[in-house]
């Protein structure tokens, strides 16, 4: 919190578990100078708002284990995947998430995925003719990278992968409650060596008489194929779109993504637009006013296959410093009703007319304002020569 945020902690109120209690812990405490609150013996109430999300927290881990296929020891990664996704939604008494107001970043929750669910992952350690891929099960997004967290049964092993395709529509269709035993841990499994088997020599020379004759292999002359089933994998996986790569949320995090130059050409278009709708001049504030800052929103518009269509870039000003009764003083947005709409749709299927439909191109740009707001230049884009303007 102090190194990411700049902001100290004062308190700590829990519960009296052991872990709070140490010596270790309260001296920490001590020379941080952070005050160490308590609840009292079988009041939880007291501390409510953890209380309350510890139980949010394991009413969706019980939901995601019953659920999946997977044994009760992994548990600890439902906790972890339940924690990831309360960061992402918001809740009814605040509407942004909480991850948004801890690092100002509006998160993305394309890339979330059914815990549990079987997938696709792309094996990289194989011979020519076996499958370029194996089924695993997905079980969480680890923190330090990109990716995903996948299972495998046979190993028993919990791999990070960037490359799979998941099989959440069969998983839906397909799904039925099924027994554990196939995915249970094993537990007292015996690691000493069999002891070799020893039989008569006589048994050993009955059979080799009984058994045929070894046929010598020869070296065939025809031409083998690969399986086709095996030729069109790899270039599935080629075309699997980054869906876990984020928008960039600044001006210098945009010139250094692998696409900035499309993001500086949606940067211009902007722009353009701007000065085709003559949006602002160039102007010195008054004495007295300080102008509001101002900054660029990007975003990736998708098709359905997910492939990048366009790169949007907007640049809106920074709003929320302004106070209301003194930089302006109403704000709405002239926005039709779904009723209307549909009212509209309706009459015109009765009365068999032709629906016709159009997009402007930065509409709100056309909106006359009756403030004057005054604003910092976008990053950029500064005028040389104006830059105090």
């Amino acid at each position: 919190v102090e190194k990411q945020l700049g902001k100290s902690i004062k308190s700590l109120r829990s519960d009296r578990g052991g872990e709070y209690l140490s010596n270790e812990f309260r001296n920490y405490l001590t020379d941080n100078g952070i005050t160490c609150q308590l609840t009292a013996p079988g009041t939880p109430q007291q501390n409510g708002v953890a209380e309350r999300m510890n139980k949010t927290l394991m009413e969706m881990v019980r939901a995601m284990m019953s659920y999946s296929s997977l044994p009760d020891s992994f548990w600890g990664y439902a906790l972890e995947m339940a924690v990831y996704i309360l960061n992402r939604v918001p809740s009814k008494s605040v509407p942004s998430t909480p991850s948004e107001l801890w690092s100002g970043h509006i998160p993305s929750v394309r890339h979330l995925r059914i815990w549990g669910n079987a997938a696709h992952v792309l094996r990289t350690d194989t011979d020519k003719l076996e499958p370029r891929s194996e089924v695993r099960l997905f079980v969480g997004y680890p923190k330090e990278m990109k990716g995903g967290l996948f299972y495998r049964p046979e190993d028993q092993k919990v791999i990070v992968s960037m490359n799979a395709r998941f099989l959440e529509e069969d998983y839906v269709l397909d799904h039925k409650p099924s027994s554990r035993h196939v995915l249970e841990e094993l537990k007292g499994v015996s690691t000493s060596i069999p002891s070799a088997l020893v039989t008569p020599q006589s048994t050993a020379t009955r059979i080799a008489d009984d058994a045929p004759k070894q046929v010598v292999p020869r070296r065939s002359g025809r031409v083998v194929r690969q399986p086709e089933r095996f030729m069109g994998l790899g270039q599935s996986f080629e075309d699997i779109p980054d869906v876990l790569e984020s928008d960039p949320w600044t001006y210098n995090e945009a010139l250094k993504y692998r696409d900035a130059e499309s993001w500086q050409k949606a940067m211009k278009s902007e722009i353009e637009s701007m000065d085709t709708n003559q949006v602002w001049d160039l102007v010195e504030p008054p004495s007295g006013v300080r102008a509001i800052g101002c900054k660029w929103v990007y975003k990736r518009k998708r098709e359905a296959d997910w492939k990048v269509e366009t790169f949007k870039s907007r640049l809106v000003a920074k709003g929320y410093t302004q106070k209301e009764g003194i930089d302006y003083e109403e704000t709405f947005s002239p926005v039709a009703m779904l009723k209307s709409i549909r009212i509209l749709l309706t009459v015109a299927a009765h009365m068999d007319y032709e629906i016709w439909q159009m997009d402007v191109k930065t509409a709100f740009l056309n909106g006359n304002l009756d403030e004057d707001i005054y604003m910092q230049q976008q990053e950029g884009f500064i005028a040389k020569g104006q830059e105090h303007l």
